[in-house]
C-alpha cells in the first residue's frame, strides 16, 4: 500500500513524533538537548513556525506546533534534522542515520485536543519513570507554563491564555490540568493519530480540514490498518 504524504495546513495545530534510529539514543547529554533546542528555535523563525510544546526524551522527542503556510513544517523538521544529525555524528565520531525514518505527524482538533496534547507531552517522562512529576523534568515546555522559567522557544497558543486573566491564573490552571492527567484512552489516540498520520477530532472538524485538501484527513474502510508502531511513553 502506497505510503500517504503527510498532511500539513497552515494555521493548525500539528503533534509532530520523530524517534531515533532502531530506538537509539538521539540526546546523549545535556548539551545535545541543548544545542537541538537552539536550531529548533533558529528554524522555527526562520520557517514561521509557533512551537506551543515540547518534549525531549533520550530516543524521541515530541513537538506540538502550528505552522504559518503548509509548507513551513516539513521544512523546519528537514533542517532541523539535518543540522543537528550533523552536529551529533561529529560529536559522537559516527556517520549515517541518527533518525528512524522520517517523523510523524498529524493535524488535531484545537478546541478538544490542544490543551490534552500539551498535557501528553509533559506526563511522557513521568509515564516512562524518569520522574515523579512533571515539574522534575527539564527538558519539556512544562516549566513555562506552570511559571518555573521563562522559555522563549515556547509561543502559547490562545486557548492556554483562555485559561485566565492572569498569568499566576493560567499557570495554576494549567498545572491543575497535568495533575489531573489525561484518560488512558486520549493518551492513545494522541499517540496512534500522529504515528499514524490522521487528523484528530470531531466529525465536523474533520469534514473542514478535508475540504482544504485533496489528500484523506481520517482513515476510511478500504485498505489494511497501519502497522505504525506505538510509542512507549
Amino acid at each position: 500500500m502506497a505510503r500517504l504524504p503527510r498532511l500539513t495546513v497552515a494555521g493548525y495545530p500539528h503533534h509532530i513524533i520523530q524517534r531515533g534510529n532502531n530506538g537509539q539514543p538521539v540526546f546523549s547529554t545535556s548539551g545535545d538537548r541543548e544545542t537541538f533546542l537552539s536550531i529548533l528555535a533558529e528554524q522555527a523563525r526562520q520557517r514561521q513556525v509557533a512551537l506551543h510544546a515540547y518534549v525531549l526524551m533520550d530516543n524521541h522527542f515530541h513537538l506540538l506546533a502550528s505552522p504559518a503556510s503548509a509548507e513551513a513544517i516539513p521544512r523546519w523538521m528537514q533542517a532541523v534534522g539535518r543540522q543537528y544529525v550533523r552536529y551529533y555524528n561529529q560529536r559522537m565520531g559516527r556517520t549515517g542515520t541518527l533518525w528512524e525514518g522520517r517523523y510523524r505527524s498529524n493535524l488535531i482538533q484545537a478546541e478538544r485536543y490542544l490543551l490534552a496534547c500539551m498535557v501528553y507531552l509533559d506526563l511522557n517522562p513521568v509515564r516512562a519513570g524518569l520522574v515523579a512529576q512533571a515539574a522534575d523534568y527539564p527538558w519539556s515546555s512544562h516549566a513555562h507554563y506552570v511559571g518555573l522559567r521563562h522559555d522563549s522557544l515556547v509561543t502559547p497558543h490562545p486557548l492556554y491564555w483562555a485559561l485566565g486573566n492572569t498569568p499566576f491564573a493560567r499557570e495554576l490552571a494549567y498545572a491543575e490540568l497535568v495533575q489531573t492527567g489525561i484518560p488512558h484512552e486520549q493518551i492513545k489516540q494522541l499517540g496512534e493519530s500522529a504515528l499514524q498520520g490522521w487528523a484528530l477530532g470531531e466529525p465536523e472538524y474533520l469534514g473542514r480540514l478535508q475540504q482544504q485538501t485533496v489528500r484523506r484527513v481520517s482513515k476510511g474502510s478500504a485498505g489494511r490498518p497501519s502497522k505504525a508502531k506505538l510509542p512507549t511513553h
